[in-house]
Protein backbone atom coordinates (compact mmCIF):
# COMPACT_ATOMS: atom_id res chain seq x y z
CA UNK A 1 0.00 0.00 0.00
CA UNK A 2 1.43 3.40 -0.97
CA UNK A 3 1.80 5.76 1.97
CA UNK A 4 1.54 9.55 1.75
CA UNK A 5 3.95 10.85 4.40
CA UNK A 6 2.36 14.33 4.37
CA UNK A 7 -1.08 13.17 5.51
CA UNK A 8 -2.16 12.95 9.14
CA UNK A 9 -2.09 9.35 10.32
CA UNK A 10 -5.47 8.06 11.46
CA UNK A 11 -5.96 6.62 14.94
CA UNK A 12 -7.03 2.97 14.70
CA UNK A 13 -8.77 1.06 17.48
CA UNK A 14 -8.90 -2.70 16.93
CA UNK A 15 -11.98 -4.10 18.71
CA UNK A 16 -11.76 -7.77 19.78
CA UNK A 17 -14.85 -9.43 21.32
CA UNK A 18 -13.93 -12.29 23.67
CA UNK A 19 -15.95 -15.06 25.29
CA UNK A 20 -14.13 -17.87 27.11
CA UNK A 21 -11.00 -17.35 25.01
CA UNK A 22 -8.33 -18.20 27.61
CA UNK A 23 -6.74 -20.80 25.32
CA UNK A 24 -6.30 -18.45 22.37
CA UNK A 25 -6.02 -14.98 23.88
CA UNK A 26 -2.31 -14.79 24.69
CA UNK A 27 -1.35 -15.90 21.18
CA UNK A 28 -3.95 -13.67 19.53
CA UNK A 29 -2.93 -10.63 21.57
CA UNK A 30 0.71 -11.14 20.64
CA UNK A 31 -0.09 -11.32 16.94
CA UNK A 32 -2.35 -8.27 17.11
CA UNK A 33 0.29 -6.23 18.95
CA UNK A 34 2.88 -7.23 16.34
CA UNK A 35 0.50 -6.10 13.59
CA UNK A 36 -0.24 -2.83 15.39
CA UNK A 37 3.49 -2.12 15.78
CA UNK A 38 4.09 -2.94 12.11
CA UNK A 39 1.37 -0.55 10.95
CA UNK A 40 2.74 2.18 13.23
CA UNK A 41 6.31 1.63 12.08
CA UNK A 42 5.26 1.89 8.45
CA UNK A 43 3.36 5.10 9.35
CA UNK A 44 0.07 3.68 8.11
CA UNK A 45 -1.66 4.53 11.42
CA UNK A 46 -1.09 6.92 14.31
CA UNK A 47 1.06 6.04 17.31
CA UNK A 48 -2.05 6.60 19.46
CA UNK A 49 -3.73 3.52 17.98
CA UNK A 50 -4.91 0.89 20.47
CA UNK A 51 -6.42 -2.61 20.87
CA UNK A 52 -9.68 -2.93 22.82
CA UNK A 53 -10.58 -6.35 24.21
CA UNK A 54 -14.26 -6.74 25.17
CA UNK A 55 -14.92 -9.56 27.64
CA UNK A 56 -18.48 -10.76 27.04
CA UNK A 57 -19.05 -12.13 30.54
CA UNK A 58 -16.52 -14.96 30.21
CA UNK A 59 -16.54 -17.70 32.85
CA UNK A 60 -12.91 -18.71 32.43
CA UNK A 61 -9.68 -16.71 32.90
CA UNK A 62 -10.22 -14.43 29.90
CA UNK A 63 -10.54 -11.27 32.00
CA UNK A 64 -7.46 -12.10 34.09
CA UNK A 65 -5.48 -12.46 30.87
CA UNK A 66 -6.80 -9.11 29.59
CA UNK A 67 -5.83 -7.44 32.88
CA UNK A 68 -2.33 -8.89 32.57
CA UNK A 69 -2.03 -7.59 29.01
CA UNK A 70 -3.24 -4.15 30.13
CA UNK A 71 -0.75 -4.01 33.02
CA UNK A 72 2.16 -4.78 30.68
CA UNK A 73 1.22 -2.72 27.62
CA UNK A 74 -0.20 0.80 27.32
CA UNK A 75 -1.62 -0.07 23.90
CA UNK A 76 -4.17 -2.45 25.44
CA UNK A 77 -7.60 -1.47 26.77
CA UNK A 78 -10.15 -3.77 28.35
CA UNK A 79 -13.94 -3.67 28.71
CA UNK A 80 -15.80 -6.21 30.80
CA UNK A 81 -19.54 -6.93 30.68
CA UNK A 82 -21.34 -7.68 33.93
CA UNK A 83 -23.11 -10.57 32.17
CA UNK A 84 -22.87 -12.42 28.88
CA UNK A 85 -24.69 -10.21 26.37
CA UNK A 86 -23.73 -11.88 23.10
CA UNK A 87 -21.21 -11.44 20.31
CA UNK A 88 -23.10 -8.64 18.54
CA UNK A 89 -23.40 -6.55 21.71
CA UNK A 90 -19.71 -7.09 22.47
CA UNK A 91 -18.76 -5.76 19.04
CA UNK A 92 -21.13 -2.81 19.35
CA UNK A 93 -19.88 -1.93 22.85
CA UNK A 94 -16.27 -1.91 21.67
CA UNK A 95 -17.09 0.32 18.70
CA UNK A 96 -19.23 2.73 20.73
CA UNK A 97 -16.49 3.06 23.33
CA UNK A 98 -13.74 3.49 20.72
CA UNK A 99 -15.47 6.18 18.67
CA UNK A 100 -14.63 8.74 21.36
CA UNK A 101 -10.89 8.24 20.85
CA UNK A 102 -10.20 7.05 17.30
CA UNK A 103 -10.65 7.92 13.64
CA UNK A 104 -11.73 4.40 12.64
CA UNK A 105 -12.17 0.95 14.13
CA UNK A 106 -11.55 -2.55 12.83
CA UNK A 107 -13.43 -5.40 14.50
CA UNK A 108 -12.02 -8.92 14.45
CA UNK A 109 -12.73 -12.16 16.33
CA UNK A 110 -10.39 -13.24 19.12
CA UNK A 111 -9.46 -16.54 17.47
CA UNK A 112 -7.88 -14.64 14.53
CA UNK A 113 -9.17 -17.06 11.94
CA UNK A 114 -9.60 -13.97 9.79
CA UNK A 115 -6.43 -12.83 8.04
CA UNK A 116 -5.04 -9.86 10.01
CA UNK A 117 -2.88 -8.87 7.03
CA UNK A 118 -6.06 -7.68 5.29
CA UNK A 119 -6.14 -4.71 7.70
CA UNK A 120 -3.86 -2.74 5.42
CA UNK A 121 -6.37 -3.13 2.60
CA UNK A 122 -9.17 -2.00 4.91
CA UNK A 123 -7.23 1.16 5.79
CA UNK A 124 -6.37 1.80 2.14
CA UNK A 125 -10.07 1.68 1.19
CA UNK A 126 -10.89 4.04 4.07
CA UNK A 127 -8.28 6.51 2.89
CA UNK A 128 -9.80 6.35 -0.59
CA UNK A 129 -13.09 7.63 0.82
CA UNK A 130 -15.00 4.60 2.10
CA UNK A 131 -16.53 5.20 5.52
CA UNK A 132 -17.43 1.50 5.85
CA UNK A 133 -15.25 -1.35 4.57
CA UNK A 134 -16.79 -4.83 4.67
CA UNK A 135 -14.70 -7.93 5.10
CA UNK A 136 -15.90 -10.76 2.86
CA UNK A 137 -14.28 -14.18 3.03
CA UNK A 138 -12.80 -15.59 -0.17
CA UNK A 139 -14.20 -19.07 0.37
CA UNK A 140 -15.63 -21.47 2.95
CA UNK A 141 -13.07 -24.21 2.41
CA UNK A 142 -12.26 -24.30 6.13
CA UNK A 143 -15.90 -25.02 7.04
CA UNK A 144 -17.48 -28.43 7.32
CA UNK A 145 -20.31 -29.49 5.03
CA UNK A 146 -23.10 -28.59 7.46
CA UNK A 147 -21.75 -25.13 8.31
CA UNK A 148 -21.10 -24.37 4.65
CA UNK A 149 -24.62 -25.48 3.69
CA UNK A 150 -26.32 -23.62 6.57
CA UNK A 151 -24.35 -20.42 5.89
CA UNK A 152 -25.27 -20.46 2.20
CA UNK A 153 -28.91 -21.11 3.10
CA UNK A 154 -28.84 -18.26 5.62
CA UNK A 155 -27.52 -15.66 3.18
CA UNK A 156 -29.90 -16.77 0.43
CA UNK A 157 -32.82 -16.58 2.89
CA UNK A 158 -31.80 -13.10 4.07
CA UNK A 159 -31.61 -11.88 0.48
CA UNK A 160 -35.00 -13.41 -0.26
CA UNK A 161 -36.44 -11.65 2.79
CA UNK A 162 -35.26 -8.30 1.44
CA UNK A 163 -32.25 -7.73 3.72
CA UNK A 164 -29.32 -5.83 2.14
CA UNK A 165 -26.42 -8.04 3.16
CA UNK A 166 -23.15 -9.12 1.58
CA UNK A 167 -22.94 -12.88 1.10
CA UNK A 168 -20.12 -14.46 3.12
CA UNK A 169 -19.56 -11.19 4.94
CA UNK A 170 -18.24 -11.29 8.49
CA UNK A 171 -17.98 -9.04 11.54
CA UNK A 172 -14.46 -8.28 10.33
CA UNK A 173 -14.92 -4.72 9.07
CA UNK A 174 -13.69 -1.16 9.28
CA UNK A 175 -15.93 1.73 10.29
CA UNK A 176 -15.00 5.41 10.40
CA UNK A 177 -16.24 7.71 13.16
CA UNK A 178 -18.94 9.15 10.91
CA UNK A 179 -20.36 5.67 10.38
CA UNK A 180 -20.01 4.90 14.10
CA UNK A 181 -21.96 8.04 15.01
CA UNK A 182 -24.69 7.00 12.59
CA UNK A 183 -24.73 3.49 14.06
CA UNK A 184 -25.19 4.94 17.56
CA UNK A 185 -28.63 6.23 16.45
CA UNK A 186 -29.92 2.66 16.01
CA UNK A 187 -31.60 1.70 19.27
CA UNK A 188 -32.90 -1.83 18.72
CA UNK A 189 -32.07 -4.44 21.33
CA UNK A 190 -32.04 -7.44 18.96
CA UNK A 191 -28.89 -6.66 17.04
CA UNK A 192 -27.92 -7.91 13.63
CA UNK A 193 -24.99 -5.70 12.65
CA UNK A 194 -24.48 -7.31 9.24
CA UNK A 195 -27.91 -5.99 8.31
CA UNK A 196 -27.92 -2.69 10.25
CA UNK A 197 -24.60 -1.35 8.98
CA UNK A 198 -25.46 -1.53 5.23
CA UNK A 199 -28.69 0.30 6.13
CA UNK A 200 -26.61 3.33 7.20
CA UNK A 201 -26.01 4.08 3.54
CA UNK A 202 -22.59 5.75 3.68
CA UNK A 203 -19.96 5.12 1.01
CA UNK A 204 -18.60 1.61 1.37
CA UNK A 205 -16.33 -0.92 -0.27
CA UNK A 206 -15.36 -4.57 0.11
CA UNK A 207 -12.09 -6.28 1.03
CA UNK A 208 -11.72 -10.03 0.53
CA UNK A 209 -9.73 -12.04 3.05
CA UNK A 210 -8.65 -15.59 3.77
CA UNK A 211 -10.00 -17.65 6.67
CA UNK A 212 -7.71 -20.05 8.51
CA UNK A 213 -8.55 -23.06 10.70
CA UNK A 214 -8.89 -22.31 14.39
CA UNK A 215 -5.62 -23.15 16.13
CA UNK A 216 -6.60 -22.99 19.82
CA UNK A 217 -9.81 -23.71 21.70
CA UNK A 218 -13.25 -24.42 20.35
CA UNK A 219 -15.65 -22.30 18.32
CA UNK A 220 -17.81 -20.01 20.47
CA UNK A 221 -20.52 -19.98 17.81
CA UNK A 222 -22.39 -23.30 18.10
CA UNK A 223 -25.52 -24.19 16.16
CA UNK A 224 -27.83 -22.63 18.79
CA UNK A 225 -26.14 -19.22 18.48
CA UNK A 226 -26.15 -19.45 14.69
CA UNK A 227 -29.91 -20.08 14.76
CA UNK A 228 -30.42 -17.15 17.16
CA UNK A 229 -28.39 -14.85 14.89
CA UNK A 230 -30.42 -15.96 11.88
CA UNK A 231 -33.70 -15.32 13.74
CA UNK A 232 -32.49 -11.87 14.81
CA UNK A 233 -31.52 -11.04 11.25
CA UNK A 234 -34.79 -12.15 9.67
CA UNK A 235 -37.12 -10.62 12.27
CA UNK A 236 -35.13 -7.36 12.45
CA UNK A 237 -35.23 -6.60 8.75
CA UNK A 238 -38.25 -8.23 7.18
CA UNK A 239 -42.00 -8.65 7.67
CA UNK A 240 -42.13 -11.19 4.88
CA UNK A 241 -42.54 -14.11 7.32
CA UNK A 242 -45.74 -12.43 8.58
CA UNK A 243 -46.94 -12.11 5.00
CA UNK A 244 -46.05 -15.75 4.44
CA UNK A 245 -48.29 -16.63 7.40
CA UNK A 246 -51.10 -14.69 5.72
CA UNK A 247 -50.53 -16.60 2.47
CA UNK A 248 -50.48 -19.88 4.39
CA UNK A 249 -53.83 -18.91 5.89
CA UNK A 250 -55.27 -18.39 2.42
CA UNK A 251 -53.86 -21.72 1.25
CA UNK A 252 -55.29 -23.44 4.34
CA UNK A 253 -58.70 -21.93 3.60
CA UNK A 254 -58.58 -23.14 -0.01
CA UNK A 255 -57.49 -26.62 1.09
CA UNK A 256 -60.28 -26.68 3.69
CA UNK A 257 -62.84 -25.62 1.07
CA UNK A 258 -61.61 -28.40 -1.21
CA UNK A 259 -61.89 -30.90 1.64
CA UNK A 260 -65.52 -29.85 2.22
CA UNK A 261 -66.34 -30.56 -1.43
CA UNK A 262 -64.53 -33.90 -1.13
CA UNK A 263 -66.43 -34.86 2.02
CA UNK A 264 -69.79 -33.94 0.49
CA UNK A 265 -68.92 -35.99 -2.59
CA UNK A 266 -67.96 -39.05 -0.51
CA UNK A 267 -71.08 -38.70 1.63
CA UNK A 268 -73.50 -38.79 -1.30
CA UNK A 269 -71.66 -41.57 -3.13
CA UNK A 270 -71.22 -43.74 -0.04
CA UNK A 271 -67.41 -43.64 0.26
CA UNK A 272 -67.39 -42.69 3.96
CA UNK A 273 -64.69 -45.15 5.07
CA UNK A 274 -62.15 -43.82 2.62
CA UNK A 275 -62.38 -40.38 4.24
CA UNK A 276 -60.24 -41.50 7.14
CA UNK A 277 -56.95 -40.78 5.35
CA UNK A 278 -58.09 -37.38 4.09
CA UNK A 279 -59.18 -36.33 7.59
CA UNK A 280 -55.82 -37.30 9.04
CA UNK A 281 -54.02 -35.47 6.27
CA UNK A 282 -56.03 -32.31 6.84
CA UNK A 283 -55.39 -32.45 10.59
CA UNK A 284 -51.65 -32.78 10.14
CA UNK A 285 -51.39 -30.14 7.41
CA UNK A 286 -53.58 -27.56 9.11
CA UNK A 287 -52.21 -28.31 12.58
CA UNK A 288 -48.65 -27.90 11.38
CA UNK A 289 -49.50 -24.68 9.54
CA UNK A 290 -51.15 -23.25 12.66
CA UNK A 291 -48.24 -24.12 14.93
CA UNK A 292 -45.70 -22.70 12.46
CA UNK A 293 -47.75 -19.53 12.10
CA UNK A 294 -48.02 -19.08 15.85
CA UNK A 295 -44.28 -19.60 16.18
CA UNK A 296 -43.46 -16.92 13.59
CA UNK A 297 -45.93 -14.45 15.10
CA UNK A 298 -44.56 -15.27 18.56
CA UNK A 299 -41.03 -14.38 17.44
CA UNK A 300 -42.18 -10.92 16.35
CA UNK A 301 -44.29 -10.35 19.47
CA UNK A 302 -41.42 -11.45 21.72
CA UNK A 303 -38.94 -9.15 20.04
CA UNK A 304 -41.33 -6.22 20.20
CA UNK A 305 -41.73 -6.98 23.90
CA UNK A 306 -37.96 -6.80 24.39
CA UNK A 307 -37.74 -3.52 22.49
CA UNK A 308 -40.52 -1.79 24.43
CA UNK A 309 -38.81 -2.41 27.78
CA UNK A 310 -35.94 -0.11 26.68
CA UNK A 311 -33.38 -1.91 28.80
CA UNK A 312 -29.68 -1.09 28.19
CA UNK A 313 -27.94 -3.47 25.80
CA UNK A 314 -25.00 -4.01 28.12
CA UNK A 315 -23.37 -2.81 31.33
CA UNK A 316 -19.63 -2.39 31.81
CA UNK A 317 -18.63 -3.92 35.11
CA UNK A 318 -15.01 -2.87 34.71
CA UNK A 319 -13.05 -0.72 32.27
CA UNK A 320 -9.27 -0.81 31.88
CA UNK A 321 -8.11 2.44 30.30
CA UNK A 322 -5.52 5.13 30.91
CA UNK A 323 -7.83 7.85 29.56
CA UNK A 324 -8.54 10.65 32.00
CA UNK A 325 -11.98 10.85 33.55
CA UNK A 326 -12.86 7.25 32.66
CA UNK A 327 -15.24 5.60 35.14
CA UNK A 328 -14.87 2.02 36.28
CA UNK A 329 -18.57 1.33 35.67
CA UNK A 330 -20.56 2.43 32.67
CA UNK A 331 -23.99 1.60 31.34
CA UNK A 332 -24.36 0.74 27.66
CA UNK A 333 -26.92 2.37 25.42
Amino acid sequence: MKVDNNRKKGILYIVVPCYNEEEALDTSAGRLLDKLHELKKREIISGESRIVFVDDGSRDKTWEIIKGLYDNNEEIKGLRFAHNRGHQNAILAGMMYSRKYCDFTITIDADLQQDINAMENFISEYENGSEIVYGVRNSRNTDGFFKKFSATLFYKTMTLMGCDIYENSADYRLMGTRALEALSEYDEVNLFLRGIIPDIGLKSSVVYFEVFPRMQGKSKYPLSKMITLAADGITSFSIKPIRMVFMMGIMAFLIGFGMIIHIVYEHYFGYTVSGWSSILMSIWVLGGAILLSLGIIGEYVGRNYMETKRRPRYYFWEILSMDEGQNDHETGQ
